[in-house]
């Protein structure tokens, strides 16, 4: 069988630039920035991106062109071959696993993006209140009404996508190549028209319910430094944090696309190249959007009072109403088809993995590896669609597209620097490069990224109630343990984060216990995953060695 290659070099930085560049750059950037003082959360990011970022970008590529010229596309066989231990292929079921986990909730945000550029294009916003925008959202996830006319429309719109994911994927790279040249620059274009948009507002929108609106407010909030965050642990690790979703590390796509490469042909200077692309839109188009529109027309403090996920979908759309309707009709579809070319790029380089990885072991072909993720994809991805009320995206979003990624990501680090050895590996990164890495990136690579990952992952494991790490170490020494906050990854195992909420609201016990029921039956599928491809991997191992024999 013909080995599949990129066909072009520009193709392959736009797919990899695309898998970075996702839903979180404009969703969840903007909001993490706000939440963590805004020019305070830059510095730190800015730092964790040059000493986590670059360096885990680095190790994937490597790890992936390694790995793809001993015949091997998916991080399992990857992982195995750069060391003699058995169970390193079942630590890269993560990158298998990870994928099929985050697509099955995040092709049901591409479907809302979907849904809401139609609705943009049609006018079904035009003279609705900001509270009847946002509870037309409630509606749609909550599935409490119809749209257009059709019962249970989210479930068809979230089919549809998937399908489509699966139709483009079915095409091999040659398919996921032609998306990213027509989707990124269509979604660079895009962001630069809405975030020109945000720059140009000023306070010509403010109006008597908020006379003080002024988009610069939002600009300046954002990118006024502010050196204090530098000693806040919690900054650090939200910075830190989301590193992992903006660039897509620790899931096992960068190192599947890698893959496809020639022995000699750079990486270095590719993986440089997408991932300063993802930080060009995230930090100068996804922090020029959001914040300055809402705070044109809403005032900064209504914004820090209100930033979440939701505004995107909830207070986006009533705010361009403002505009007029043939503007808003313009801006609603940059917007929401911003969101769509920035989910679909992500989403398919979230099906290489498996693809490669049944192609390697079973032979299987294109579209039957398309189809197939496809298929498990949906069973996955349903409950989220039917059960989101009940909290079954939530749990797919913490344990698939949180926890996996951070511990992925430090044991692949401590694969490649440690195992496989810093000697190997700094060849593997230099060999055909286009550019010369500066030499300490050795030291950081071998000491500082380890570290920071480290403290990623134990951060999240023990979060000190409040977060005030002072506090709870003063609690410790003075011999009163160490106070756990219910956001920490022990009390969400331990289902104390939603006892917490059950004391404190004993009116909505019963609703939170059903929540709690539906949060466990989302674990056991997650688990149930897991186990499942684990012993596809064990299945794949057993006929390699009959093979040889």
């Amino acid at each position: 069988m013909k080995k599949e290659a990129w066909g072009s070099r520009i193709g392959l930085i736009l797919a990899m630039a695309g898998n970075a560049v996702g839903l979180g750059n404009f969703l969840r950037f903007p909001v993490q920035a706000v939440q963590n003082g805004g020019g305070a959360f830059i510095l730190p990011y800015i730092i964790c991106f040059l000493l986590m970022g670059i360096p885990l970008l680095f190790t994937e590529w490597s790890m992936g062109r390694f790995g793809g010229k001993l015949g091997n596309h998916s991080t399992p066989y990857i992982l195995d071959s750069m060391s003699k231990k058995w169970y390193w292929k079942y630590i890269g079921v993560f990158g298998i696993f990870t994928n099929i986990a985050v697509v099955a909730y995040y092709t049901y945000i591409e479907s809302w993006t979907f849904v809401y550029v139609v609705h943009s294009v049609i006018g079904t916003f035009t003279g609705m209140s900001k509270e009847a925008v946002s509870t037309f959202f409630d509606q749609y996830v909550q599935l409490s009404g119809s749209d257009f006319g059709i019962p249970l429309f989210p479930v068809i719109a979230y089919i549809l996508v998937l399908g489509a994911n699966v139709y483009i994927l079915s095409t091999g790279l040659g398919g996921i190549e032609k998306v990213a040249k027509i989707g990124m620059p269509l979604l660079i274009l895009f962001g630069i028209i809405l975030a020109v948009r945000g720059w140009t507002m000023g306070s010509s929108f403010a109006s008597e319910e908020f006379p003080d609106a002024n988009a610069w407010d939002g600009i300046n909030f954002l990118w006024t430094p502010q050196y204090s965050s530098l000693a806040d642990p919690k900054v650090w690790l939200a910075a830190a944090g989301q590193i992992f979703f903006t660039l897509s590390v620790g899931m096992g796509s960068i190192q599947c696309y890698a893959s496809y490469l020639k022995e000699n042909e750079d990486i270095a200077l590719n993986s440089v190249t997408a991932g300063f692309t993802n930080e060009f839109v995230e930090v100068i188009l996804g922090s020029a959007i959001v914040i300055p529109i809402a705070a044109g027309f809403l005032g900064l403090d209504w914004v820090l009072e209100n930033a979440g996920f939701g505004m995107a979908f909830q207070t986006m759309p009533y705010l361009f109403q403002q505009w007029g309707p043939l503007i808003s009709a313009f801006a609603g579809v940059c917007w929401f088809g911003l969101l769509f070319f920035a989910g679909i790029t992500s989403s398919l380089a979230m099906g290489t993995p498996w693809m490669g990885f049944m192609q390697d072991e079973f032979g299987w072909g294109k579209v039957k590896g398309a189809v197939s993720f496809g298929l498990v994809s949906l069973a996955m991805g349903l409950p989220t669609v039917l059960f989101y009320q009940y909290g079954y995206f939530d749990e797919y979003d913490y344990w698939g597209g949180t926890v996996s990624l951070v511990i992925f990501a430090l044991l692949e680090t401590i694969l490649f620097t440690y195992i496989f050895g810093m000697k190997k590996g700094w060849a593997e990164i230099t060999r055909g490069a286009d550019i010369r890495i500066p030499t300490f990136y050795k030291w950081i690579m071998t000491y500082v990224t380890p570290v920071l990952l480290s403290i990623v992952f134990l951060g999240a494991l023990i979060t000190p109630a409040g977060n005030d790490w002072v506090a709870a170490f003063s609690n410790l020494f003075s011999g009163g343990g160490w106070p756990l906050d219910t956001s920490s990854l022990i009390a969400k195992i331990t289902f104390a984060d939603l006892e917490a909420q059950i004391i404190a609201n004993p009116e909505n016990a019963a609703a939170l216990e059903e929540k709690k029921m539906y949060s466990g039956f989302a674990r056991l599928q997650l688990l149930l995953l897991f186990l499942g491809i684990c012993a596809i991997v064990w299945y794949s191992s057993v006929k390699r060695k009959k093979a040889i024999q």
